[in-house]
Order: structure tokens, then C-alpha cells, then sequence
């Protein structure tokens, strides 16, 4: 009787993707930038002359592949943990023996995948033994390292930014796994090239997805009379229902979707706003946020230009909250269009921003005598609002009346624009202010 070996089922049973993690630079896909023949990144791996550094990239694109390259080319100790699962006691027991193995001469180089969720104390503890050398450190993050590394930790280390996959490399990768066999090379697997790009589209740069995905369509295709397994159309449909969007609401890239869509409204381009409007929605985002960032662009970006976009701005908030996803996406778009395509004025931001830089910078004067208010017998004493004119008793409905603090008398903080229907309101304010210094 044959012995069944369970290793070669152990790796049988493993996801696609761990099974075709490339071992070498010639099996590896992307980051031509660094890898390439000739690339910086690419010589210090293979001459073994690693320093302590940082990838920097979105899920799927191959920083902990390139980890694996590193341990399989070095001689020093590897030695691999994630922040997701590691504490305290372990990183220090990992730090002791690697001071150990430096004081008989051997290095060893640390991987540590997400890197980013390390909190600043934690990370402080890596300095020292960075510094001495008694670590290689090599971080991976999908974070922007800038703002989730501490200054002191990434001075010391080198930024290595890896990109998303092309459609091109997705497709290479996704037709050898069919025919490697340590993919399905054993199976004859029947999918057309067309289909293999559809399934490198739909990943969006991200090879575990395009793995993931062949994999799932695989597992459901349908077996020929010939043994052969199919992949039909439908059953490829049914295994990309939903896009998997490169995404993370307390992350980068929303702050960089978000900035997105107001700049293309700033922009008067309703086409790319409702893009960038709808990748969010899309993406998970809540309709709610969306809309809260529409009532600040009304006032920030449009103000009295059209007064009537902060209104509309709120009507939206308040469709959304009764009506929920997936209806009140017509709302959003609705109120996107409108900021897109109305007169802009940002003189009520610039106006709050100067302001609040004065309150900052000068000191904090008391308010004019003339416009406090005097209930009581003692502040009337002490000249609590003598000399008020009050605007109503004028024929002009306005007096020469000064209301700010002497150091800031004649200061303007809003200059309106001629965007809209703020051009009445800025002819209206310079008669304003020429009767008053008549």
C-alpha cells in the first residue's frame, strides 16, 4: 500500500497564495523600480548588505514577499513577527537575544509586518537597538509611514515605496498559477485570457485578491466529460460581486478620497466629484460623513456666493439620515453636483482664519464701552454703554458706531468676491464702508 504523504496535503490544502509566494527575484512580480536588475533595493538584498528600512505600500503588493526574499539571500538570524499579535514581553525577549547574538558576532534581521500598529512606546523601544546594531529592522506598512512612525524610528530607517500591481503583471501571475503545479497545473483548468484580465481588473493592483479570486472561480467550476474543470462566465461573475477597493476609513487613503472630492468640487468638475463621491460610498464609507463634509465645503469653499448650497447642504444630511444607503446616494450626488457647479468664494474661511490669527497674536482687549450692556445701576456708573447708537432709530439702519477694540479699529477680516451673489454683497459693503468714513 502507497503511504500518504499529509506534508504534500498540508500544502495542497494552502491558499493559492501562500503556495505561489515567489522564493527568488525571477519568480517575484512588480516593484520593477526597486527589484529590478541594476535597482538599489535588489543589489543590497543579494550582496547581503541590508540596513533597517520601511515598505510603504497598499495590501497585495508584495512587502512581506520581499521579506522572505531578504531571509532566504541573508546570513544573518531571521527572525519574523507581526504588531498585530506581538506584546510587550515578546518584542523584549526578541531584543534580548538579539543583543545576545551581536555580542558573538551575529546579526539578526528583524521583519516586523505592520508596523504601524505598534503605539509610540513600543516602537521607542526598538531605537536602541537599532542604533547599536543589534537589529536589522525591516517594517512593513500600508500606512503612510510620515504620520504612523515616530521621527526618531524612521530617521533611522529607509522608505522603500512599493506600488500597486499593473494589470499586465496580475495577468502573467494569475496564467502561471494555472499552469504551475504548485497552482493548478494538475487540474486543467479551462479560462480564457479575456477572463484572466477581468480578474486582474477587478483586483485593483492587489495580487492577493487576483489569487483569491481565480481560486474561489476555480473551486466552482464546472467538471468537463473530459475531466477538464471550467470556468464559465457566470460563475467568474458570481466570485466578483463586489470590487475590493484599496481602502481604510481610519487611514491614508481616506483622508486622500475625501481630499479628492473636495478639490474636484472647488474645481467646478461635477464628473470627477461624484467619482471620488461614490468611490467612498462604494468603499464602505457612511453616507453620513460624506455629507457633513458637504455642509463645511458650502460655507468654506462657496459662502455668500450662494447662500443657498449650505441649505441645500443640510437637506442632504437630513435625506441621508432618514433615508440610509442605498437610497440616498441620488442626494449625495444631488448636493455634489450643486457645490461642483456653484459661483466659489472662500472669503468667509479666509475671513475666520485671520480673525482667529489676531486673537492668537495681540492681546485681549476688553469690549467697547458703547456696546456692552447695562443692566444694573453700577455698570451704567462706569459708562457701561454710553454713547450706543442704535441702528434702527437711523434712516440708514446703520451708524458710525465703532465696534471693534481700538488695536483692530478699521481692520477688515471679510472681503467678499464678485463670485455669484456675493458680488451684491461686496457693492453692498463698500457703500457700507464709504458712508461710514465719510
Amino acid at each position: 500500500m502507497e503511504q500518504i504523504n499529509m506534508f504534500d496535503d498540508r500544502e495542497r490544502s494552502a491558499p493559492l497564495a501562500s503556495r505561489l509566494r515567489p522564493e527568488t527575484f525571477d519568480e517575484y512580480v512588480g516593484q520593477k523600480h526597486l527589484v529590478g536588475e541594476g535597482k538599489i533595493l535588489r543589489q543590497m538584498i543579494e550582496n547581503d548588505n541590508i540596513s533597517s528600512m520601511i515598505f510603504w505600500g497598499p495590501p497585495g503588493v508584495g512587502k512581506t514577499t520581499l521579506a522572505r526574499i531578504i531571509a532566504n539571500q541573508t546570513k544573518a538570524d531571521f527572525v519574523e513577527m507581526s504588531a498585530v499579535n506581538t506584546g510587550v514581553r515578546e518584542v523584549k525577549e526578541i531584543m534580548n537575544n538579539a543583543e545576545l547574538s551581536r555580542q558573538m558576532g551575529i546579526r539578526t534581521l528583524l521583519f516586523t509586518d505592520e508596523i504601524h500598529r505598534f503605539n509610540k512606546a513600543q516602537q521607542d523601544a526598538f531605537l536602541p537597538y537599532v542604533e547599536k546594531g543589534s537589529i536589522i529592522l525591516v517594517g512593513a506598512t500600508t500606512e503612510n509611514p510620515s504620520f504612523e512612525l515616530n521621527s526618531a524610528l524612521l530617521s533611522r530607517c529607509k522608505v522603500f515605496i512599493l506600488k500597486a500591481l499593473d494589470e499586465d503583471d496580475l495577468k502573467d501571475m494569475l496564467s502561471r498559477a494555472v499552469k504551475s503545479d504548485k497552482g493548478f497545473g494538475t487540474m486543467n483548468v479551462q479560462i480564457s485570457d479575456e477572463q484572466l484580465g477581468l480578474i486582474a481588473r477587478f483586483a485593483n493592483g492587489d495580487a492577493r485578491t487576483a489569487l483569491n479570486t481565480l481560486e474561489m472561480a476555480v473551486f466552482n467550476g464546472k467538471v468537463n466529460p473530459d475531466g477538464g474543470l471550467l470556468i464559465d462566465d457566470e460563475t467568474l461573475a458570481q466570485c466578483m460581486n463586489r470590487r475590493s477597493l484599496l481602502y481604510d476609513k481610519n487611514g491614508e487613503e481616506h483622508y486622500n478620497l475625501i481630499s479628492a472630492l473636495h478639490k474636484s468640487m472647488r474645481n467646478s468638475d461635477p464628473d470627477a466629484a461624484v467619482y471620488w463621491m461614490q468611490r467612498m460610498l462604494y468603499s464602505g464609507d457612511e453616507p453620513l460623513y460624506i455629507a457633513r463634509r458637504l455642509i463645511r465645503f458650502a460655507s468654506e469653499d462657496i459662502g455668500m456666493a450662494d447662500s443657498n448650497a449650505l441649505t441645500l447642504a443640510v437637506a442632504v444630511y437630513q435625506a441621508c439620515h432618514f433615508l440610509g444607503m442605498p437610497e440616498c446616494d441620488v442626494h449625495l450626488t444631488h448636493a455634489v453636483v450643486y457645490m461642483s457647479m456653484a459661483p466659489k468664494s472662500n472669503a468667509l474661511y479666509v475671513a475666520g482664519n485671520e480673525c482667529k490669527r489676531d486673537i492668537n497674536e495681540m492681546p485681549a482687549e476688553g469690549v467697547p464701552l458703547q456696546i456692552r450692556n447695562a443692566p444694573t445701576k453700577l455698570m451704567k456708573e462706569l459708562d457701561y454703554g454710553k454713547g450706543y447708537q442704535y441702528a434702527h432709530d437711523t434712516a440708514e439702519k446703520i451708524t458710525k458706531m465703532k465696534c471693534l477694540p481700538d488695536s483692530l479699529v478699521n481692520r477688515r477680516y471679510y472681503r467678499p468676491t464678485t463670485q455669484g451673489r456675493e458680488k451684491a454683497v461686496k457693492e453692498r459693503l463698500e457703500k457700507i464702508l464709504e458712508w461710514k468714513n465719510s
